[in-house]
């Protein structure tokens, strides 16, 4: 279980980014975060990945305070930041330092083959497509099998195809193990694929305004009139998000909406 409790966060130079946002999400769910610029996602993500630490508030892990960075917490970034000077192999290699090197081997291999680039052991980042690289970042965060996976807008900078293909593809890793994903985004079609509630947030500070629980059974048709619903109503929690006449709360279903779950 991880659970975020009352988390605050108020920078040096006086800025106040986040604000008494808590959470409980068991593990093996995937969330969403989603709200405008300047609401305090990222902000958040680096405080539970522990590279940030908390002004206020506690992280933890099961009964593991997070206040750095943790073992059981992996992180993917919007870029993949694979390491230039190691091969593909090693750079997934690279959190496991600690297994003896047959070990090492065979789960490095293990994993190239789930990600599809089991022919690409040898090469150098460079030598990779965008798509390919993320590939190898998700792999790299998996192979140590971390209690929770951080991504923050691991898609964005991808084209769509390539997008909607590492999304299905991520669901396929995750089914593995079943970590606890925590998904920034701004994408609300990429938020309703993957998630299973959508945690929406409001700026200024940045704190959590809504939460919309995503109750469809996978794989999702993204064409379909109920993923439609959910996305309709995750949009309006976000445009509603920045009244600030508004009071945060859980935006209630629609006429219809709440009976087909």
């Amino acid at each position: 279980m991880l659970r975020l409790d009352r988390v605050g966060k108020t920078y040096p130079n006086g800025v106040h980014a986040l604000e008494r946002f808590s959470a409980e999400i068991p593990k093996g769910e995937i969330v969403a975060i989603i709200g405008g610029s300047g609401c305090g996602k990222s902000t958040l993500l680096r405080a539970v990945a522990g590279l940030d630490r908390a002004s206020a508030g506690a992280i933890r892990v099961d009964d593991t305070a997070i206040t750095a960075p943790h073992e059981k917490i992996g992180i993917i970034f919007q870029e993949p930041r694979l390491l230039p000077w190691l091969s593909v192999a090693d750079n997934i290699g690279f959190g496991l330092s600690g297994l003896p090197a047959a070990a090492r081997r065979e789960k490095v291999a293990q994993a190239l083959a789930r990600v599809g680039l089991a022919d690409k052991a040898d090469a150098w980042p460079r030598e990779l497509s965008g798509g390919q690289a993320q590939r190898v970042a998700i792999a790299r965060a998996l192979v140590p099998r971390p209690e929770v996976l951080l991504l923050d807008e691991p898609f964005s900078a991808l084209d769509a195809f390539t997008r909607r293909d590492l999304q299905d593809h991520l669901l396929d890793l995750w089914a593995d193990t079943r970590p606890t994903l925590i998904l920034v985004t701004h994408d609300v079609d990429e938020a309703v694929v993957l998630a299973d509630r959508v945690l929406v947030m409001r700026p200024r500070p940045g704190r959590l305004f809504a939460e919309i629980v995503v109750n469809l059974a996978r794989p999702r048709d993204r064409a379909s009139p109920l993923f439609e619903a959910v996305k309709h109503r995750v949009m309006i929690a976000l445009d509603r998000s920045l009244d600030r006449n508004l009071p945060d709360g859980v935006v209630q279903p629609g006429v219809g909406e709440a009976m087909w779950w």
